[in-house]
């Protein structure tokens, strides 16, 4: 868990100086929508193939969380890199779905 720190922060102190958010980056809209889908699909899914591959409810739960971060960092990277804006609101929704699919993770788990 201490390397998904590492990497969500650690990888914006060597950048660019942050830039003021655009105006079509809204808190709630079909993009953040679509970010948080995927974050809760990706921690659900990577939650059960681990556990599926005998580990306990601890380990899936760590990797499908870093799996969710490193997905989410790594698309705004990704935008970053290609000329578009880092959007800490995507973040956001990011970590909004990875909660809500580690929820869904452990009421399935029980």
């Amino acid at each position: 868990m201490r390397f998904g720190f590492v990497l969500l922060f650690g990888s914006f102190q060597f950048g660019a100086p942050p830039e003021r958010s655009p105006e079509g980056d809204r808190w709630f809209g079909p993009d953040k929508a679509k970010h948080f889908a995927v974050s809760a699909l990706v921690q659900g899914v990577t939650h059960g193939v681990v556990r599926g591959t005998g580990n306990d409810y601890r380990t899936a739960s760590g990797v499908a969380a870093l799996s969710t971060l490193s997905v989410g960092v790594g698309k705004e990277l990704w935008d970053r890199s290609h000329g578009r804006y880092f959007s800490w609101k995507d973040i956001g929704a990011d970590v909004a779905g990875g909660v809500t699919g580690a929820v869904v993770a452990r009421q399935v788990d029980r």
